[in-house]
């Protein structure tokens, strides 16, 4: 009785972590750039106006801080020094990250591109 309990519990312990292909490819996929290996872009966009708050492209990690609704960026320089970034979210700023990757990259370069429309007017206003 034993041993075929623990032969049930082995058979059903190995199916249980084996998954599907899909989630360990996805697994896999996820620590890779998390490890810096992958080209991402991040764009940030505001859902009310439809504008493209900016764009982040590079090799980097990141994590969604619910606790302050931020989205934490990290990337790592040429020096193996670590930056970390913040992007403020709210109920009209999402983002999508996509998986750019080319094997012609460098792996600490990364590029941050702000929409200049939203920071400042396109044509200035005189007040008198």
């Amino acid at each position: 009785m034993k041993k075929k309990f623990a032969v049930l519990f082995l058979i059903s312990t190995m199916l249980v972590g084996c998954g599907t292909e899909a989630q360990r490819v996805s697994y896999n996929i996820s620590q890779d750039a998390d490890n810096f290996n992958q080209v991402r872009q991040l764009t940030v966009i505001n859902c009310i106006t439809g504008d493209i708050l900016f764009q982040m492209t590079g090799k980097m990690s990141f994590e969604v801080d619910s606790s302050d609704n931020e989205l934490e960026i990290v990337v790592e320089d040429e020096y193996g020094k670590y930056k970390k970034h913040f992007v403020g979210l709210a109920d009209n700023v999402e983002y999508i990250v996509e998986d750019i990757t080319s094997e012609k990259s460098d792996k600490y370069r990364y590029e941050l591109n702000f929409n200049p429309n939203m920071w400042m007017p396109p044509k200035p206003k005189y007040i008198d």
